[in-house]
């Protein structure tokens, strides 16, 4: 199982050669590349992007709402323990009482009740987060890769220049973009 991963990750950081003329042309960066490898591992859009800088951000994220399900899925298992010990001991069964966790044993069943549907709700919402930091991941990838190859160089300009309308008879400011081509 551990190499077929393996193939997979290789295979995911690949960058596709061509071959011509004993010429080797890189393909352009492709935004949807960066988009589908960070939706199918968080980070990997990122270092296709060659943003490395960002690749420990993700995993930071992603890791809060991953404790926090781990912390209220234990808790929510203790006290759903708890209660139904709780119940069957008030049908006269105690023989799961002896098994609650210390932390717990002084509770009552409606405390319980309560702190079990906190943790439970806790633990989905963290599933929630969870899902949009992944979706968050994805997107700022695929933000970067469509702004990877985007001309920020000297050659742009912005002007605000007077204006005159002849039809509407009116005089006004007008904000002008030129793109200078240098060959």
């Amino acid at each position: 199982m551990k190499c077929l991963y393996t193939i997979l990750f290789l295979l995911c950081l690949q960058q596709t050669l061509w071959a011509q003329d004993s010429t080797i042309n890189y393909l352009k960066h492709s935004p949807r590349k960066a988009t589908n490898r960070s939706a199918i591992l968080p980070g990997l859009g990122q270092a296709y992007n060659k943003q490395y800088w960002k690749i420990p951000l993700v995993y930071g994220v992603l890791s809060v709402p991953v404790v926090t399900y781990l912390y209220n899925n234990d808790l929510y298992a203790k006290t759903k323990f708890a209660y139904e010990a709780r119940i069957q001991e008030a049908n006269g069964d105690n023989s799961n009482v002896s098994k609650i966790d210390p932390v717990l044993i002084n509770l009552s069943a409606g405390s319980l009740q309560s702190y079990r549907n906190i943790f439970r709700k806790n633990r989905d919402v963290s599933i929630m987060w969870f899902i949009i930091g992944w979706g968050i991941n994805v997107v700022d990838a695929s933000v970067s890769g469509h702004l990877k190859e985007f001309d920020v160089s000297n050659n742009l300009i912005m002007q605000v220049a007077p204006m005159k309308s002849d039809l509407y008879q009116q005089a006004g400011v007008s904000l002008q973009f030129k793109w200078k081509y240098t060959k």
